[in-house]
């Protein structure tokens, strides 16, 4: 009943962070085919996904004044914006076109990030119930289930373009529902003066290196299970698919303790669930020992970004919430510069398994941050 009420609560954001799920799901999935469709190496790959991500930092940064101007619209337009974009990288062609698509793509992405998570974080305020794990397990079910189908989808051998159109289509008849207004106080406060920069340093490297494992996970758990492991295209997509799954259920089980248990230390015990899943992927010789690794993975990164996050929005008053979140975003989506070529350059000189040994010890290194970031919390509170 309290999953109903929450989700009741919070429907718009949810079905934004269930747009962009679905989006990139079937992104993941098709990684291989839009590989191979440019012609890219893996190094390239990887530095074309990093360089995309400038699309990405600049909606970060520019995300506040066009929420403030487009107000209760701002989902909707987000995520029809960001639904057109994803037409374009199926029939790019070549790494330079590509390369555009994936500026658009990241731009827009951004965008929706910054404000649907805004919104969650002032219904949080309002409310006062933890929101932010239960809205990102919209997007990760989301995910799941379009990696699935899109695994079909390839298995049928039908071209990229007609799977976003249908998703697009979808999204179109979802923005009806996606329309909530801008917390006064945000409207009040345009430049988001006031708030620690403490917090939102420390937040922002949580949130980066989650994002980097995500990214990771995201971008070539296919690949790993196809080419290392010797997969077909449906065993494949069961790699995202497994991870977004277990990244929903992740966050619904964030969701119902995180009234129980104090978010640095759930985001600590994550952090070492998912190192063991990273290396469990990287050691495994089927894919379905993969699987399970990727499964244990998404179970703990899952609820990383999203705890981080509400830490910081339930640091700062609503006033500069949305400003602040998205400095958050702003250093954590540098992990999208990050990952991509990391994953990439270890890929072509060392391979897959590798790479994924690398973001199971990052996944170690977070507990840095997220002990220090406990210690700024005890230090405020006095």
């Amino acid at each position: 009943m309290s999953l109903r009420r929450d989700l009741s609560l919070s429907r718009a954001p949810a079905l934004a962070f269930a747009s962009m799920g679905v989006l990139w799901g079937s992104f993941a999935a098709f990684v291989p085919d839009l590989k191979d469709e440019i012609g890219a190496s893996d190094a390239l790959f990887g530095m074309i996904l990093s360089v995309s991500a400038i699309g990405l930092m600049s909606a970060m940064l520019v995300a506040p004044a066009l929420d403030s101007r487009l107000a209760a619209r701002a989902m909707p337009v987000g995520a029809l914006f960001l639904g057109i974009g994803f037409l374009f990288p199926g029939v790019a062609g070549v790494p330079l076109t590509f390369a555009l698509a994936m500026l658009w793509v990241a731009f827009a992405s951004g965008l929706l990030d910054i404000v649907m998570n805004a919104r969650v974080s002032e219904l949080e305020a309002a409310e006062r119930r933890s929101l932010m794990n239960l809205n990102h397990a919209m997007f990760s079910f989301a995910y799941a289930a379009s990696a699935f189908v899109t695994g079909l989808v390839r298995a049928a051998e039908l071209p990229p373009i007609v799977m976003f159109a249908g998703l697009l289509a979808l999204i179109a008849l979802a923005t009806r529902w996606m329309q909530m207004p801008v917390a006064q106080a945000e409207a009040d406060n345009p430049k988001g003066l006031g708030y620690p920069l403490g917090a939102v340093v420390l937040g922002g490297i949580v949130v980066m290196i989650a994002f980097m494992t995500e990214a990771a996970s995201e971008s070539w758990s296919a690949l790993h299970v196809e080419r290392s492991l010797g997969g077909n295209a449906m065993q494949g997509a069961l790699g995202p698919t497994m991870l977004g799954l277990t990244m929903g259920v992740g966050r619904l089980t964030g969701q119902l303790i995180s009234e129980r248990i104090d978010n640095a230390v759930l985001i600590g015990l994550a952090a070492i669930v998912s190192s063991c899943g990273a290396f469990l992927a990287a050691a495994a010789v089927s894919p379905l020992q993969a699987y399970i690794g990727f499964g244990i993975l998404g179970l703990g990164v899952s609820v990383i970004a999203p705890t981080a996050l509400a830490m910081v929005g339930q640091s700062v008053g609503p006033g500069p919430r949305t400003h602040a979140i998205s400095r958050t975003a702003v250093i954590g989506f540098s992990g999208f510069f990050l990952g991509p070529p990391m994953m990439g350059l270890l890929s072509e000189f060392a391979g897959l398994p590798v790479a994924f040994m690398v973001v199971g010890g990052l996944l170690i290194v977070s507990l840095i941050p997220i002990a220090l970031l406990k210690g700024l919390r005890r230090e405020a509170r006095g």
